[in-house]
């Protein structure tokens, strides 16, 4: 028996790695977060499958299913929507799983970002103009941010940064950026990469808060800041440069 953690992607279901959808189709029990996971990768499942919503549960609740497919011997596919490296509370199941004694393995996904990325046909790492990406959050209600990792501080960098979990506190995102970055820095906010119903609007620190209280956008998107957004007169990459020697 094992516990399979897979990435199950941003949101469309042709987006799912092959051998994520493998799994779930070899698994006879399949926990998945019923707010975030598309409805159609569930279909996957083979027939008689126990399918359970994770969406309402915590983390004892999760783990007592887990532990149940364990001991009746049961492959267990547990869907976590985009990545499940980051912001997936992947961490703390396995932590306990550790402690059982419970096997699992890791099929990445898609991230979300990457659809966000994808959605506005931008490379977020451009020559001469942006390298860097802090991939981050906000604290809020969650889990507090650790020391040194709040916008202030990661701002200051003028990286290109993309927040998870955030759109619900734009206005507050933009007032701790606009010092490092600028009132007219570009941004972005993708709601619901890659699926059906997508939302993507394009504005700057300056006004985006309003668009997206406009939108009525409110959860499952991703905030994207850079110069990069814009970037268009660059030097080309040095990878595929007639002066780099191609020598093995």
């Amino acid at each position: 028996m094992t516990v399979h953690f897979i990435g199950a992607g941003p949101g469309a279901a042709d987006l799912m790695t092959l051998r994520g959808r493998a799994l779930i189709e070899a698994s006879p029990v399949c926990l998945y977060a019923g707010s975030l996971v598309p409805v159609e990768l569930l279909s996957w499942c083979p027939a008689g499958a126990r399918l359970v919503d994770t969406a309402g549960l915590n983390l004892d609740q999760i783990l007592a299913s887990i532990v149940d497919a364990h001991e009746a011997g049961l492959d267990v596919a547990r869907l976590h929507s985009g990545d499940p490296s980051v912001f997936s509370a992947m961490a703390e199941q396995m932590r306990r799983l550790d402690a059982l004694g419970i096997p699992y393995d890791v099929t990445p996904g898609v991230p979300a970002f990457a659809a966000a990325a994808a959605a506005l046909k931008h490379e977020l790492t451009v020559p001469g103009v942006g390298q860097t990406v802090i991939l981050t959050r906000t604290s809020a209600r969650a889990t507090p941010m650790p020391p040194g990792e709040d916008l202030a501080t990661l701002g200051a960098s003028r990286s290109t940064l993309v927040l998870h979990l955030a759109v619900q506190r734009i206005t507050a995102v933009v007032s701790e950026l606009i010092p490092s970055y600028g009132e007219d820095c570009p941004v972005a906010v993708v709601a619901r990469a890659s699926r059906e119903d997508e939302l993507v609007l394009r504005g700057t620190l300056g006004d985006i808060a309003a668009a997206v209280a406009e939108a009525g956008i409110v959860r499952t998107a991703v905030i994207i800041v850079g110069a990069v957004l814009t970037a268009s007169e660059f030097s080309d990459s040095h990878l595929y440069s007639s002066a780099r020697c191609r020598e093995s």
